[in-house]
């Protein structure tokens, strides 16, 4: 019998949720926002895959979620996060996923990151700030590193680098 899967999502700027729809329709199964999945909804599932975004460096919502998961009695969570960083930047994804999960977590969550881009257009006015803040700081540092150029660059104005091929690797693993 093939697992009944639902996913869930966390998106403040939309990456999350282009993802969790595309996941959700190559899989044939059901995608809400977090904010409409009550536990006994997701009791009905086998395997929850949530998904949200890395915020501030961190995994936005994850502890919401996993309390929420874990009181259902879904038996498998997976989770994927999106983010403005290049996937190809595979040191920082790492550095992210240790500092975000603990030892149990990362050998019995399956976890993914998808990159996404910056809509400073659909950001809070909080995050824009922020965000806004990091571009002056790197602008007037000195002795910048080409990593800080990056940085700069990566940071200066809105951009997409999403794509529908970046959930084949949580695609597989289900498929499996």
């Amino acid at each position: 019998m093939k697992d009944k899967i639902i996913v869930i999502y966390k998106s403040k700027t939309g990456f999350t949720e282009m993802y969790a729809r595309l996941v959700a329709e190559k899989l044939k199964c059901d995608a809400f926002d977090i904010r409409n999945a009550a536990k006994e909804k997701l009791a009905e599932y086998d395997t929850c895959i949530f998904g949200t975004r890395a915020h501030a460096g961190m995994i936005d919502g994850y502890k919401k979620a996993i309390r929420l998961i874990r009181d259902s009695g879904v038996e498998k969570m997976v989770l994927f996060v999106t983010g403005a960083t290049p996937n190809s930047d595979e040191k920082t994804v790492e550095g992210f996923w240790r500092q975000n999960l603990t030892p149990d977590e990362l050998e019995h969550i399956p976890h993914f990151y998808m990159q996404g881009g910056l809509r400073y257009e659909k950001m809070s006015l909080p995050d824009r700030l922020m965000m806004k803040m990091a571009a002056r700081i790197m602008k007037n540092k000195k002795n910048k590193s080409q990593s800080d150029i990056e940085f700069e660059q990566a940071i200066s104005s809105s951009y997409d680098i999403s794509s529908p091929e970046y959930i084949e690797p949580l695609i597989s693993y289900l498929n499996r």
